[in-house]
């Protein structure tokens, strides 16, 4: 058997190898959490190194999604609030959050437009670090400063969104050789994700178990209703691309979330204990992105 025919049977499971790899060993991640952004700047490098620059446009499906986003991590939240306003806040940020840095990676695996998933994470991005302050006050979080926070967000974000897009272009313009290279090995970003993902699932896990055995049940819920939500936003996301001709960045860019940043944000700005939610959000959103490549892969052999 050929080594492009083991990786290709290997790929739909690479991720759930990461996932299952990052939890057995947990405890061993934090040393190399230090790796996670230069892995997402290469990534996004590589897939950006693909996509020609009058390719970057806002289209009407960003224009749906961002209000998508925005309005309905709000209304969930008011929705819940009389319930618990943990639980609220948890499934606030899962989908409030903006969309994961490395999705334009999974559509272009998944045969959907990169330049438009593309240039909607940096919009979502952008609006999040933009509306995180005023809104993080709205749902009652004190001592929320504007500019400060605004700042805190922003650079955690942008860098890694526009960086590598700046240097793809810089490369194309003086270095062509060097940018059609990269072009061409844009499948090694795959692989970077799943190393990214082992050391992402591991963090999380071994924050869920640092919390006290008193909040399990609160815990359970968070995760179960960070499914529901994930599964929710797929679906939905789905719909309105369909309309637009591009199911699979509207699924992506819908429910595909930058779990990290949400993380951090829910550690930050809210009840600490509302962050399991997304730290459950990045086992089902890559569940459900190990299914659609091991479908995808399946269909592409079919036909």
């Amino acid at each position: 058997m050929k080594s492009s025919e083991i990786r290709a049977r290997l790929k739909p499971w690479i991720l759930p190898i990461a996932m299952v790899v990052g939890f057995l060993f947990h405890d061993s991640m934090e040393p190399l959490a230090w790796t996670a952004p230069w892995l997402i700047f290469a990534m996004l490098l590589l897939t950006f190194c693909k996509v020609k620059p009058e390719e970057f446009r806002i289209t009407p499906l960003s224009r749906i999604l961002i209000p998508v986003q925005i309005l309905g991590g709000i209304s969930l939240y008011f929705v819940l609030h009389p319930l618990s306003e943990s639980l609220a806040q948890g499934m606030f940020i899962c989908v409030f959050c903006p969309t994961a840095t490395a999705a334009p990676v999974i559509v272009g695996l998944l045969g959907g437009s990169v330049p438009r998933l593309a240039t909607f994470s940096i919009l979502s991005n952008m609006v999040v670090a933009l509306l995180a302050p005023p809104i993080f006050t709205l749902i009652g979080t004190d001592g929320v400063e504007f500019m400060p926070t605004f700042l805190t967000i922003a650079a955690k974000v942008i860098p890694l969104i526009v960086g590598p897009l700046v240097l793809a272009f810089v490369l194309l313009r003086c270095v062509p050789k060097v940018h059609h290279q990269l072009a061409n090995r844009a499948s090694l970003s795959f692989y970077m994700w799943a190393f990214s993902l082992i050391i992402v699932v591991g963090r999380a896990v071994s924050f869920v178990m640092r919390e006290p055995a008193r909040v399990i049940p609160l815990m359970v819920a968070l995760g179960i209703g960070a499914g529901v939500v994930c599964v929710l936003q797929f679906f939905i996301g789905r719909q309105i691309g369909g309309q637009w001709g591009d199911k699979i960045a509207g699924a992506q860019g819908l429910a595909q979330k930058n779990t990290v940043l949400a993380i951090w944000m829910a550690m930050t700005f809210m009840n600490p204990i509302c962050s399991v939610a997304p730290a459950a959000y990045i086992l089902w959103q890559n569940t459900i992105n190990s299914v659609q490549l091991y479908l995808h892969d399946k269909n592409l052999k079919r036909n």
